[in-house]
C-alpha cells in the first residue's frame, strides 16, 4: 500500500512535518511516527493507512507503486532498487564510511 520511505518523501515534497501530516490525516503524532519508523511496507489498521494515503493524495501527492508507471506529470520520488530487490541506499553507506573515517582519525 505505502512504504515508510514514501511517507517521508511525500512529506518532504509537501514541506510538512510529521505533526502536520497527522493533522491532515486526522491521526495522532505517535501513529505517524510509528508508521514512518517501520521498515519498508507500512503495516497497520487499514483505516489508518487509508487516512494517510487520502491526506497525501488530497495534498497533491501521487504514490507510485512498485513497477508502476506514473499517470501524472510533475515531480515524484522513486527509490531505485538493486536486482535482488533491496533498496540501493548509497547515502547510508556514505555516512557510515564518513563516520568510520572520523572515528579512525580521532
Amino acid at each position: 500500500m505505502i512504504t515508510s520511505q514514501q511517507m517521508r518523501a511525500a512529506r518532504a515534497l509537501l514541506g510538512i512535518d510529521q505533526r502536520q501530516l497527522a493533522e491532515l490525516a486526522g491521526l495522532s503524532l505517535p501513529t505517524i511516527q510509528r508508521m514512518e519508523s517501520s521498515d519498508g511496507q507500512v503495516r497497520g489498521v487499514v483505516d489508518t493507512l487509508v487516512k494517510v494515503i487520502a491526506a497525501l493524495e488530497n495534498s497533491g501527492i501521487e504514490l507510485i507503486g512498485e513497477n508502476a508507471s506514473s499517470i501524472g506529470i510533475g515531480r515524484g520520488v522513486r527509490l531505485r532498487e538493486t536486482m535482488d530487490g533491496k533498496p540501493e541506499n548509497k547515502v547510508g553507506s556514505i555516512m557510515f564510511d564518513q563516520a568510520k573515517s572520523e572515528a579512525d582519525a580521532g
